[in-house]
């Protein structure tokens, strides 16, 4: 291959890294959680997020209350969302199906505070404070 067509093909490596290494730095000690999907499946509504551990050490457990809104602005239900496990700097996808609902009827879910959360040191209270909510969808994410 001659070096000006590895060059052009190297060029959009080249310009994503720093975009790459940006959106790392931007959620240093802080746990993002970005609502990707939301599909109406039969009677249930399917959420998908992903989420990324921002902090230096492994969160072994992390469970979030959650509260769904409908479009009307009405509570329909509170939740628990359990993530699981997340290493350092590695984004994970979790769903979630949230029965007798559809995607359409939801107009926000606000996570409400850490249920559960276990990390490798004394960051615990970045569950809380170092939340980082984000939507893909029409739903909005507060936290």
């Amino acid at each position: 291959m001659s070096r000006f067509r590895t060059a052009i093909l190297s060029l959009p490596l080249v310009i994503a890294a720093p975009l790459v290494a940006a959106q790392e730095t931007d959620i240093k000690d802080q746990i993002s959680v970005e609502l990707n999907a939301a599909e109406t499946t039969e009677d249930a509504c399917k959420l998908t997020f992903m989420i990324t551990n921002g902090l230096e050490t492994p969160v072994d457990k992390i469970i979030y209350e959650a509260v769904l809104f409908d479009t009307e602005g009405q509570v329909d239900r509170l939740t628990l969302f359990d993530f699981g496990t997340l290493p350092p700097a590695r984004p994970r996808v979790r769903q979630f199906v949230v029965p007798q609902t559809t995607c359409e009827g939801l107009g926000r879910i606000l996570f409400n505070g850490a249920n559960a959360c276990e990390t490798g040191g004394s960051a615990s209270g970045v569950c809380d404070t170092g939340l980082l909510p984000t939507s893909r969808t029409s739903i909005e994410v507060l936290g």
